[in-house]
């Protein structure tokens, strides 16, 4: 794991190097009375998004193909011992997150099977404390840990119309029929979800460990294909050497796979031990090898070099024992080369984007306001140094300039006044088709239609209008949001042609993101719920798995875009209204100089030297913000330095 490990923990000390420069910045700003209320919330969002930065690493698989045994062998090995269950069969029964929260002390925290029969997925869960049991975890004990992680294979037997109620259960499935033990009950998780808060190294520096137990959690929790699978930076979908790809497995893979594609995606073909064979040649058990590797990529549509065969047990192994000659029989150092590729350098392009972008942002709108305040100083140096020697008459023209500049100033400051009464007006009505009311209402269309749906296409024809619905909902305020730019850019040209201003022009923002995501919703939807499963369900058993899951995830969507889209519509004005605020103090200053002048109660000398002063510091300001705002985006920019070791080929 020494790369893996090297590449994440460098990554984290990479982001609390950008998040410490950033900190550094924005004190400064505060410090100089620079930093305006929204320009705050941006730096303050930025510094929150990258404290709560995660890595996300999904592991998906069916039963029994050694998915413990490799986070284990992956993550674990330092242990000296397995840390999760792994053993032949089922060993994890219901979806796990292994993170860490340092909020939290170390312990497992499991939600009862029992809310699979009320209304909320997963995440609408995560929100009330009170719904999860709680198991601490001695981490200063490896047996221990052992131990406590074992909850997480708990089961129970319960009737089979609690496992109907529950979604667990289908009376057609002939493989679940087989199930069913002599005493008419049938064995299911006890738990519906997990979250093991654990103090790993890599799980401090942000990294997340999903673990998904085969298609019967994936197929019964649609959360997993609509948003914890997709979320995550990648996604090791682990196969076993001997069987390749089966019906079953194919089955997963659609699922987390869908229409959004694979860029993320690794197939592991594990076990390969298992085509070791004293009587054949090692290139003959090579051989065999390529041939599944060749086999797993035809089938998945993955390259090659996306498919990596691996014995997780003999990894672990070799890791605990420091063989290295197993560990290269293993292959397993192949994989994580391929994860140090796949997980960090994605997901630090995306940190860097963002936090340039809002870096750039802010400071060339602090840049404008000390250029404004520089521009003002070096007028009202040239013209108070022009008066030197001249006459009272003089100085009176020059006043009557200055007080008549203020009120034309004035007169184009009505502009914005104007401007943000009309935003404010265009807000509303882009608000208006993302506020959870407009969504309400559809998921309440949907439902009766749903509810009086006599034939499978009637039923469908209700859930593709929802869609179709709320997509048209997100379209009709996108165009309202083209709209609010198109009116700022046309005020910020004005202000260039009357005040010479130069204004950056609005950040690009449109609702694009969410009707994308709103569509893998529907795949999602689709690949769940389709035709067969109408014919051979409860229909209320199915229309309420839907509102449990699309349309919560549909809630998600809107709640984002809604905050989105206001955050941005809060940011258009506010720097305009900051050059407003200090052009009005420069021409104030410059009238109140020459006034005092006039009146004789301040020498002409001593106000040019005090001009003088204050053009200085703010140019030492000018000079201040160019070198934080320089070393926060070299902080940004900074690539890893790479130290890799050559990956190991040996069959």
């Amino acid at each position: 794991m020494a790369q893996l490990a090297s590449s994440i923990q460098e990554y984290g000390a990479w982001r609390d190097s950008l998040a410490s420069s950033i900190h550094q910045l924005r004190r400064w700003m505060e410090s100089g009375q620079l930093l305006e209320a929204d320009a705050a919330r941006r730096l303050d969002v930025a510094l929150d998004r990258l404290g709560e930065d995660k890595l996300v690493i999904a592991f998906v698989a069916e039963f029994s193909r050694g998915k413990s045994e490799l986070i284990n062998a992956i993550f674990f090995a330092d242990y000296g011992r397995r840390i999760l269950p792994s053993a032949a069969g089922r060993t994890t029964m219901c979806p796990t997150e292994l993170m860490y929260d340092e909020s939290l002390p170390p312990c497992i925290r499991a939600l009862p099977i029992e809310t699979r029969a009320r209304l909320g997925s997963t995440s609408d869960f995560k929100k009330s404390a009170a719904e999860w049991r709680v198991f601490p975890v001695d981490t200063d004990s490896p047996d221990g840990m052992l131990k406590a992680f074992r909850l997480v294979a708990d089961t129970v037997s319960v009737p089979l119309d609690e496992a109907r109620m529950y979604g667990l259960y289908d009376p057609d499935d002939p493989d679940q029929k087989l199930a069913i033990g002599a005493d008419g009950l049938i064995e299911i998780s006890r738990w519906r979800h997990a979250v093991i808060n654990f103090p790993h190294p890599l799980l401090k520096q942000g990294l997340v460990i999903l673990d998904t137990p085969g298609l019967n959690a994936i197929g019964t929790e649609p959360e997993l294909t609509l948003s914890l699978v997709p979320s995550a930076h990648a996604v090791l979908f682990v196969l076993a050497a001997d069987t390749g790809v089966t019906k079953s497995d194919m089955e997963v893979w659609r699922h987390i796979v869908g229409d959004g594609g694979s860029a993320n995606h690794i197939a592991v073909l594990n076990k390969i031990d298992g085509l070791w064979d004293a009587l054949k040649s090692e290139a003959e058990v090579y051989a065999e090898v390529a041939k599944q590797v060749v086999s797993v990529s035809h089938t998945l549509d993955l390259p090659e070099g996306r498919v990596f065969p691996v014995s997780a047990q003999k990894g672990l192994v070799a890791k605990v024992t420091g063989d290295a000659r197993l560990l290269g029989a293993s292959r397993l150092p192949n994989l994580e080369s391929a994860l140090v590729d796949l997980l960090v350098p994605a997901k630090r392009r995306i940190v860097r984007e963002q936090s340039v972008a809002v870096l750039d942002r802010i400071s060339g709108e602090v840049r404008q306001q000390l250029g404004t305040r520089e521009r003002g100083l070096i007028e009202q140096l040239y013209e108070l140094r022009a008066l030197q020697g001249k006459n009272q008459s003089s100085i009176e023209r020059m006043l009557m300039r200055a007080q008549a500049e203020q009120r034309d100033f004035e007169d184009n400051v009505r502009k914005i006044v104007a401007a943000r009464v009309v935003l404010s007006r265009l807000a509303q009505q882009a608000y208006a088709n993302l506020r959870l009311e407009a969504l309400r209402g559809r998921v309440y269309e949907t439902r009766e239609r749903m509810r009086k749906s006599r034939l499978t296409p009637q039923f469908f024809g209700a859930v593709k209008d929802f869609f179709a619905s709320l997509r048209e909902l997100l379209r009709t305020s996108n165009t309202k949001l083209l709209e609010i730019e198109q009116m700022v850019l046309g005020v910020q040209r004005k202000f260039a042609e009357d005040l010479g201003w130069s204004l950056s022009p609005p950040m690009p923002f449109s609702l694009d993101t969410y009707i994308a995501e709103l569509e893998r919703a529907e795949a999602a939807y689709k690949t769940h719920f389709g035709a067969l499963a109408v014919l051979t369900r409860d229909k209320w058993a199915l229309i309420e798995r839907f509102f449990d899951t699309v349309v919560s995830k549909s809630r998600e969507i809107f709640s984002s875009a809604e905050r989105d889209t206001e955050a941005w519509i809060r940011s258009l004005l506010p720097p305009m209204e900051l050059q407003v605020r200090e052009q009005r103090m420069q021409l104030n200053k410059r009238a109140d100089s020459v006034a005092k002048i006039r009146d004789a109660q301040e020498s002409l000398d001593e106000r040019i030297g005090q001009l003088e002063a204050a053009l200085e510091d703010v140019q030492h300001k000018i000079e201040e913000l160019r070198a934080l705002s320089a070393k926060a985006r070299a902080v940004a920019q900074r690539e890893p330095v790479p130290a890799r070791a050559a990956p190991v080929a040996t069959g």
